[in-house]
């Protein structure tokens, strides 16, 4: 891969990040990068990537010290996150960590350091429950299903051994495989249905951070090759309808950015008590919105801007484009989250909006 030049994670807006865990972060991933893509079998699985991140603490890095995890906040693993996807890797730290890991502690369950992703479970038309394009399944060693309930919604830590596994791919060739399991396996505490509500946001913030990070590797990319490719005796970036396209570029990478930040200094809050689950639904559902929208642009204009070239395998466009593309659709769509923004703003009314968007 080309070298990248993507904002510096250690200084988003509103937090700070150490900037030698960034560091250590990007020199790990720089030596891993990209994960292996096979056109037709899809990404491969990094297992020696996975160990280093397990033994240096990156896969569990919001896992309590007493579980075994690192005690971070969600300031370090969206940093994490974002130069995951700058870097091209693909691998299933989100869902281990953030998502089943905190879901486990939620529901009181043990947590030990077997890899886990999670599913969401509905009925098949056998009367069987399926959970539908899990995250990399197939290469967990558990699954943290959530199922309705009486009372609330049943958390399930279900070992692969129990599962029936259904191998899929999403469009950036990530694993997203179907789990069947028998109604007896489906056991668990209940939670309340705040804490499901507050796991897809979670799990919508994952994906807006992802997308993110993938957009701004986009946009470098793009001023990369403008730049040195010559026409007409000159860089293509200093002709005006490529520098609009640029700057439409720069401006909806920015905001999903802004947005994106916005957001995790919301979650950060909230896992310490500081703020309120409306207050981050809302942000939430603003980040996925503002990125879902900028990855529609980006990935127009950068394909456009690149000419054939970027839409060969040979190049990395493809990576960062199709990335966007699939994260934006995962866990509510674009239009799913652009009513949801309507829904809490018109619950929020005259009095509570400005509160709403301010805090």
């Amino acid at each position: 891969m080309t070298d990248r030049t993507t904002p510096d994670a250690s200084a988003t807006a509103g937090y700070v990040v150490d900037p030698d865990l960034v560091a250590t972060i990007r020199d790990l991933l720089t030596a891993s990068a990209p994960t292996p893509r096979d056109p037709e079998a899809g990404i491969a699985f990094d297992a020696a990537l996975w160990d280093k991140l397990d033994a240096l603490g990156l896969a569990r890095l919001t896992t309590p010290e007493d579980d075994g995890g690192s005690g971070a906040t969600w300031h370090e693993s969206a940093a994490l996150l974002t130069e995951m996807a700058a870097a091209a890797v693909s691998l299933p730290v989100a869902e281990h960590d953030l998502l089943a890991g905190w879901l486990l502690r939620a529901a009181g369950l043990p947590v030990d350091n077997r890899r886990r992703t999670i599913g969401l479970v509905e009925w098949d038309d056998e009367g069987r429950p399926v959970a539908r394009a899990v995250p990399s399944a197939r290469h967990a060693d558990a699954v943290v299903l959530v199922s309705a309930g009486d009372g609330g919604r049943v958390v399930a830590d279900v070992a692969l051994s129990e599962l029936e596994i259904t191998e899929g791919l999403n469009l950036a060739g990530e694993p997203r495989d179907d789990v069947r399991l028998e109604p007896s396996a489906l056991t668990g505490p209940v939670v309340a249905d705040d804490v499901a509500h507050e796991l897809f946001h979670r799990a919508g913030l994952v994906r807006a951070i992802q997308v993110a990070g993938a957009l701004e590797r986009c946009l470098s990319l793009t001023l990369e090759h403008t730049t040195t490719r010559v026409q007409f005796g000159r860089p293509i970036s200093r002709f005006q309808a490529v520098q609009h396209l640029l700057a439409d570029i720069a401006a909806e990478t920015s905001l999903a950015r802004a947005a994106v930040d916005a957001a995790v200094r919301a979650a950060a809050a909230r896992d310490a008590g500081e703020a309120d689950g409306a207050s981050l639904a809302f942000l939430v559902a603003v980040a996925r919105s503002c990125a879902g929208h900028a990855a529609s642009v980006v990935v127009r204009q950068a394909h456009q801007l690149h000419g054939a070239i970027g839409t060969t395998l040979e190049h990395d466009l493809h990576r960062f484009t199709l990335a966007a593309l699939a994260w934006r659709s995962e866990y509510g769509s674009t239009q799913t989250w652009d009513r949801r923004v309507a829904e809490l703003a018109t619950t929020a009314g005259t009095a509570g909006l400005w509160g709403l968007i301010t805090r």
